[in-house]
């Protein structure tokens, strides 16, 4: 064999190496064949909803306006969940909003709207109308498996209500949140915790509205640090109490508000962490 030829033989072996671990795009060569180690998923949180309307009336807006959410469930004896956005792509429907800190909720999120006819904010707190059994099944067993698939911390499975306080109140005071949380999705405040925090309360008063603001955004929500007990305030105080004491919603600071709000931990960078805090720890 020819010196010449055994080169080229040998560079265009070279060659096919190389394009094996490369990409073609069309117009040049892109090479994947290294991996980042710093890096995780651009979905990092799970935002619930409801459509506060009948199941045919959701599934129209959400397919022809400009608003939409990866996944609807149905409040049908057997629910089903219709997938209305490709989870790669951001659905429209948390809006303006904040988490921690975190703006622009909609690209790093997975919504979630629940058929339910709604809630209206009324004097006496009451809570509406209850989820159906099946349908709050069919929830948790989809949001089990999209926080296992994204690796979602149970602080960061939220209402709308929760990252948009002053604007919506959705999934409302009826929506079982405790329930998820025992299913492991989702967090809860340590109960002893707060009743003990609670006692404390009723002797020493309820705190001012410098702490339910600090208070507040320790867990997590978007709140003005005014160190007045303004509308806005009491907009979010309501908005913890649909998620954490929903037998009376009514954006009062009082002692039991404040004993949930207390015992509701995180480990200082607004990560849940166990719920076994003992009582006294503050």
């Amino acid at each position: 064999m020819k010196t010449s030829t055994l080169i080229q033989r040998i560079a265009l072996s070279i060659l096919v190496l190389i394009l094996a671990g490369c990409a073609s795009s069309g117009r040049y060569p892109v090479d994947d064949s290294l991996k980042a180690q710093g890096k995780n998923s651009r979905i990092d949180m799970i935002v619930l909803h409801y459509t506060a309307s009948s199941k045919p009336t959701a599934l129209m807006v959400l397919t022809n306006r400009d608003v939409s959410a990866h996944y609807v469930v149905s409040d049908d004896k057997r629910p089903v969940v219709y997938r209305l956005v490709d989870e790669n792509m951001s659905a429209w429907h948390a809006g303006e909003s904040s988490w921690y800190g975190r703006t622009y909720i909609n690209p790093r999120s997975i919504g979630i709207e629940i058929v339910h006819p709604g809630w209206e904010r009324n004097a006496n707190g009451a809570m509406g109308a209850p989820f159906p059994p099946a349908q709050i099944d069919t929830v948790i067993a989809l949001t089990q498996d999209l926080a296992r698939r994204y690796g979602i911390n149970p602080e960061n499975i939220i209402g709308h209500s929760d990252v948009a306080p002053l604007r919506k109140q959705d999934p409302g005071p009826s929506f079982p949140w405790k329930q998820l949380a025992q299913a492991g999705v989702g967090r809860w405040f340590n109960e002893t915790a707060a009743e003990t925090y609670e006692a404390d309360f009723m002797k020493k008063g309820v705190p001012d509205a410098k702490w339910w603001q600090t208070q507040l955004k320790r867990v997590g929500y978007s709140v003005p640090e005014t160190g007045v007990l303004d509308t806005n305030t009491r907009h979010i105080i309501s908005a913890f109490q649909m998620h954490y004491r929903p037998e009376l919603v009514n954006g009062k600071p009082d002692a039991q508000t404040a004993a949930r709000l207390l015992a509701l931990p995180t480990n200082g960078s607004g990560l849940a962490v166990s719920t076994g805090m003992q009582a006294g720890q503050r």
